[in-house]
């Protein structure tokens, strides 16, 4: 076989199909394998017949097919597989060769691979993927990182194949080192996590303050997606509301015990570890923990009990305060999910472009939405932004929008109805806001029963211990290691 194909893929399932057909359609020749051959050839008889695409039986027989520097995409199950996969092909691949992983990759793995095949002479690349099966084959976003000499081999298929902005702009540019472009995308699983609760709860106001029933829900969201909260899961959530098979709607029919993945949590236990307060997307995370206790919910419901009933509320006097209680606690959403970008770059020494991120994931991915141009918009004229709520509109929205915000918490709370993500969001801008907070008093308990000293307001920046009770040693702990 002569060595002209553009690019291989590895793995067939229905993204890594969709991912191929969607490159083809663009003009470029695609190899497709597979480790079990037969599904190769089901793709080829199916829905890649009459294409372009060319399916081969072995690593060897794809390595043979590619042009130079060779560009092999996994699209494979992330964890162990990846790393056998990628053993067998860099055995044959040579150097300059480049190793694309495209799979939903923890970013520390990205790291660990990048080095790994940088010590063979290999170029590695950790995108990550975003807008599902549909987006796959019709224009994903796509953040890739790691070896930046492999951008410009690839950039020319990833941009063509991406989704694009209204301008016409790639919803794909390149994010930075190592494992930039799995930690954005992490991030982005992250901000999707805590858009979905916060749709939740507002539809669980919507159903229990106001009585709402599915058809007049369906109507809301579907308004709300022509203003500034229109994106991809409030268009989706209309669409749900209004879906009905045989006579029942289905969103009735369907147990309220939430699934995940892991990425929000690796998310969450990223925000720990460097520091930033991810409180909103950590109680998503948590909602849907708190879900899938469901056996045990229904016991406690039989024996726990809230307020005493109170008059429905009127929709048409809360609606409009409902959206823009969660316009506000989604501009959080990204505030914190920015910070923790910020923190990331800091950290492993990342220039990341924040407003291209806006860009990416503009079109193409789960989190798209219009609000992302405002986004983008705040980093192009501020690109060191230390914070998306002291951009000039973002913090006029807050202004305008949280006594809508603080009147729906008001009022879940008065009714018993769980509002997590949107409380916790509007607890971070207060605390963010708050020129002082009561934590010199958690300062001093820790240095009453552990020593751990303590600075003061009109000090130089040295540490103090007190000796609280009288008979301490004046020892602190910087002295020793309990």
């Amino acid at each position: 076989m002569n060595a002209t194909a553009d690019i291989a893929v590895i793995g067939l399932a229905v993204m890594g199909q969709n991912l191929i057909l969607n490159m083809n359609d663009h003009g470029f020749k695609v190899i497709a394998y597979n480790r079990t051959y037969s599904k190769t050839q089901a793709f080829l008889e199916g829905s890649a017949k009459d294409t372009n695409i060319v399916g081969v039986e072995s690593l060897k027989e794809l390595v043979a097919s590619l042009s130079i520097p060779r560009k092999v995409m996994l699209m494979v199950q992330a964890g162990s597989a990846v790393d056998a996969v990628m053993e067998d092909l860099s055995a044959l691949l040579d150097k300059g060769d480049i190793i694309i992983d495209g799979g939903n990759t923890n970013f520390e793995d990205s790291e660990r691979r990048a080095k790994h095949l940088a010590a063979k002479g290999l170029l590695y690349v950790g995108s990550g993927v975003s807008g599902g099966e549909e987006g796959a084959r019709h224009g994903p976003s796509l953040m890739p990182g790691g070896h930046k000499s492999a951008w410009q081999h690839i950039k020319p298929i990833f941009q063509a194949i991406a989704a694009k902005t209204d301008a016409g702009e790639p919803c794909c540019d390149w994010v930075g080192d190592g494992g930039a472009g799995h930690f954005v995308k992490m991030v982005h699983n992250g901000i999707e996590y805590g858009d979905m609760q916060l749709i939740c709860e507002a539809y669980h106001f919507m159903q229990s303050a106001l009585s709402m029933d599915n058809a007049a829900m369906q109507s809301t969201f579907a308004q709300w997606n022509k203003g500034n909260l229109d994106s991809y899961l409030i268009e989706i959530t209309a669409d749900i509301l209004g879906f009905q098979a045989n006579g029942v709607y289905t969103v009735d029919t369907i147990l309220d015990r939430a699934g995940q993945k892991g990425t929000g949590k690796w998310t969450g236990i990223n925000a720990l570890e460097l520091g930033i307060p991810l409180t909103l997307i950590g109680e998503a995370v948590f909602a849907r923990a708190l879900s899938a206790i469901k056996d045990e919910r229904v016991a406690a419901s039989a024996v726990l009990h809230g307020p005493d009933n109170q008059p429905t509320l009127a929709p048409s006097d809360w609606i409009d305060s409902l959206g823009q209680a969660l316009f506000a606690a989604k501009i959080i959403s990204y505030t914190q999910g920015y910070m923790l970008m910020r923190a990331a770059a800091d950290e492993y020494n990342w220039a990341l472009n924040y407003g291209a991120i806006a860009q990416m994931w503009r079109g193409g991915c789960i989190i798209r939405s219009a609000f992302l141009d405002d986004i983008k918009a705040a980093y192009d004229k501020t690109p060191a932004l230390d914070n998306l709520l002291l951009d000039d509109y973002f913090r006029d929205r807050i202004h305008e929008t949280q006594g809508s915000w603080r009147k729906i918490i008001g009022e879940a709370v008065s009714r018993g109805i769980p509002v997590p993500a949107m409380s916790s969001a509007l607890s971070f801008y207060d605390g963010y806001r708050s020129a002082r907070l009561p934590a010199n008093l958690l300062q001093a308990q820790r240095d009453y029963f552990g020593a751990h000293t303590y600075q003061k307001v009109d000090g130089d920046g040295s540490w103090h211990h007190t000796d609280w009770i009288g008979s301490g040693s004046g020892i602190s702990s910087s002295s020793y290691n309990a």
